[in-house]
C-alpha cells in the first residue's frame, strides 16, 4: 500500500472539495472525490446532502465514461450497501476505476473495510491512509454519531491571556479581532447545531447565525465553476434545512422578543428547558415558531445535558457548536460531554478576578486533571487559536 507525494496532492483536493459539504450533509460525512490519470484530473465531486449522489458518482459522472485505467481518490472508504442510493463500489468496478486511495476507513461497524475488500477482491490497486488525519477531520462527528448516537461537541471560546471571556459587567464585544472572528463565522458554516446558554442571549441577544452560508470562495474553498458540484458561481449549496439554534435556559430568563425566537429563521431555534422554564415562557417563546423542548431536570435544577444531546443526536445531528458562556462550557465540561476545543486568545490582559471566566464549573484539582491533545496552533490577525482534542 504504498503512497507518493503525489497521491497527497490529489487526496487535499480531495478534502478541499469535502469541506464544501460540511453541516450540509447529515445524517452522513461530507466526502470529496478526484478521478486522475497520470497528472491529468478527469472529474472531481463532492457529496451535497443526503440523498443525492455520492462524491464518488459525481467525479466519476464528470469523467463522461472516460474514467477506465484511472485512479480515484476519495476521503472516505466507499460505501458497498444499499441506502439510499446504490453502493459506490458497484458504479467502481462497472467505470473500470483501476486504481482506489482512501483517506480513512469508514468506522460505522456495517461498513469498516468492507467497500475495501471488496475492491480488492475484485482486482483494483487499493490504498489507505493517505493524509489521514486531514481526512478524519471531516468525519470525526459522523463516526462520533454512529458509535455512540451523541453528536460530536466543539466549545469555542474567545478570552484574554488571563482566561477571561467577558469583563467585570459581561461585556465582550469584541475580545478578539476580526480575522478570528471570521473564522468563528468557518466553524458555523461546518456545524449542525449552536448551542449557547441563556446569560448569553440575555446579555448579547445574538443572531446565531452563520453569515458566510451561501457566499463562494469561503475557507479557501475551490472556486472553478467547472467542477462538478459546483453552483453557478461558486455560491455554495444550502443546507436541507439550516443551522439549529439551542439554547438552554432552565428557568425561563430569556426575553421572548429576543433575536432567536422572533427573527426568519424562529422556526430553527429550539429552547431546552425544564418543567419550570417551560410553565414561565413556553407559550411566548413558540410565538413565532421556536420549539420547546421540555427535559426535566438534574438535581442541582440545571437542564440535563447529556439528555439534551441524545435528543439531538436521535434527530439526526452530528456536530454541536457551543457559544455559550463559562457556566455552559463549564458545564459541559464538568459532564465529560465535550470532544474539541478552539481557544481563541486576544493578547490582552483584564487581571479582574470579578471577570467572566472562560469555564465556571465545578472543576477538579490538578491531580486529577485530564490533559487534552494540541492538534493545531494558528494565529488569525494578532490572536492565537488553539485547537485540542480528548487525548
Amino acid at each position: 500500500m504504498t503512497q507518493t507525494a503525489e497521491d497527497r496532492k490529489w487526496m487535499r483536493r480531495a478534502i478541499a472539495l469535502a469541506r464544501r459539504g460540511e453541516g450540509r450533509t447529515r445524517p452522513n460525512p461530507p466526502v470529496g472525490a478526484v478521478v486522475v490519470r497520470g497528472d491529468s484530473k478527469l472529474g472531481v465531486g463532492f457529496h451535497r446532502r443526503a440523498g443525492e449522489a455520492h462524491a464518488e458518482v459525481v467525479a466519476l459522472d464528470a469523467c463522461r465514461g472516460a474514467a477506465r485505467g484511472a485512479a480515484l481518490y476519495v476521503t472516505l472508504e466507499p460505501c458497498c450497501t444499499h441506502g439510499r442510493t446504490p453502493p459506490c463500489t458497484d458504479r467502481i468496478l462497472r467505470e473500470g476505476i483501476a486504481r482506489v486511495v482512501v483517506g480513512c476507513r469508514d468506522e460505522n461497524g456495517c461498513h469498516c473495510g468492507r467497500g475495501l475488500d471488496v475492491l480488492a477482491k475484485r482486482g483494483v490497486d487499493v490504498v489507505y491512509g493517505v493524509c489521514e488525519e486531514e481526512a478524519r477531520d471531516l468525519t470525526r462527528p459522523f463516526f462520533k454519531h454512529v458509535t455512540t448516537g451523541l453528536p460530536y461537541v466543539t466549545v469555542k471560546l474567545a478570552m484574554t491571556l488571563d482566561g477571561r471571556i467577558a469583563d467585570r459587567e459581561h461585556r465582550a464585544k469584541w475580545i478578539t479581532g476580526a480575522a478570528a472572528r471570521a473564522e468563528v463565522q468557518r466553524l458555523r458554516r461546518r456545524a449542525d447545531v449552536m448551542l449557547v446558554g441563556a446569560g448569553t442571549v440575555c446579555a448579547d441577544d445574538p443572531s446565531l447565525l452563520c453569515r458566510l452560508r451561501g457566499a463562494g470562495g469561503v475557507d479557501g474553498l475551490v472556486r472553478d465553476t467547472k467542477e462538478s458540484g459546483a453552483s453557478p458561481a461558486g455560491v455554495l449549496p444550502a443546507p436541507p434545512a439550516g443551522l439549529l439554534r439551542v439554547v438552554v435556559d432552565a428557568s425561563g430568563r430569556t426575553p421572548a422578543h429576543a433575536q432567536v425566537y422572533t427573527d426568519a429563521a424562529a422556526a430553527r431555534t429550539v429552547v431546552a428547558t425544564t418543567q419550570v422554564g417551560a410553565a414561565r415562557k413556553a407559550a411566548a417563546w413558540a410565538l413565532h415558531g421556536a420549539q420547546v423542548w421540555t427535559l426535566g431536570a438534574a438535581d442541582d435544577g440545571r437542564v440535563p445535558l447529556e439528555l439534551l444531546l441524545k435528543r439531538l443526536g436521535a434527530a439526526g445531528y452530528l456536530h454541536v457548536l457551543c457559544e455559550g458562556g463559562g457556566h455552559l462550557a463549564g458545564a459541559l465540561q464538568d459532564a465529560g460531554l465535550v470532544d474539541e476545543y478552539e481557544l481563541f486568545y486576544a493578547p490582552a490582559l483584564l487581571g479582574d478576578s470579578r471577570a467572566v471566566g472562560a469555564l465556571e464549573g465545578r472543576g477538579t484539582l490538578l491531580a486529577d486533571v485530564r490533559r487534552w491533545r494540541c492538534v493545531d496552533v494558528k494565529r488569525f490577525g494578532e490572536d492565537v487559536r488553539i485547537r485540542v482534542r480528548k487525548a
